[in-house]
């Protein structure tokens, strides 16, 4: 595998690695406030749920570049209409963003030749 390749590789599966925990970050308010630690640490899980999800879709992209792409891509097309970013909500699309260039990416990946396994 070429310079090229390698990179086209590694780079949709770093930047979904980065945006998951980028997300993850945003969980960590529900440890504030006055309640018990296991009503706190429920609101993390559920806070996390779009999170394991998108876990889950990077192992499937991992080794079927395409599954995973389309997924992503699937994901932040979800993401968008839940945080209604179509609605002028930049600071969503912010986030929203690196999932489906990581799809693309993935997709993109897969189709250019040259690639070898």
């Amino acid at each position: 595998m070429n310079t090229a390749h390698k990179i086209l590789y590694w780079t949709p599966r770093i930047l979904a690695i980065l945006a998951i925990l980028f997300l993850i970050m945003f969980s960590f308010d529900a440890f504030e406030g006055d309640d018990s630690f296991g009503r706190k640490l429920l609101g993390f899980l559920v806070h996390n749920i779009p999170a394991f999800i998108l876990v889950v879709a990077l192992a499937v992209a991992w080794n079927h570049e395409i599954i995973g792409g389309v997924i992503f891509i699937a994901a932040s097309i979800a993401m968008a209409i839940l945080f209604r970013s179509f609605a002028g909500n930049a600071g969503s699309l912010m986030i929203i963003s690196p999932f489906f260039l990581a799809g693309l990416l993935f997709i993109l990946q897969k189709v250019i030749p040259g690639r070898r396994k």
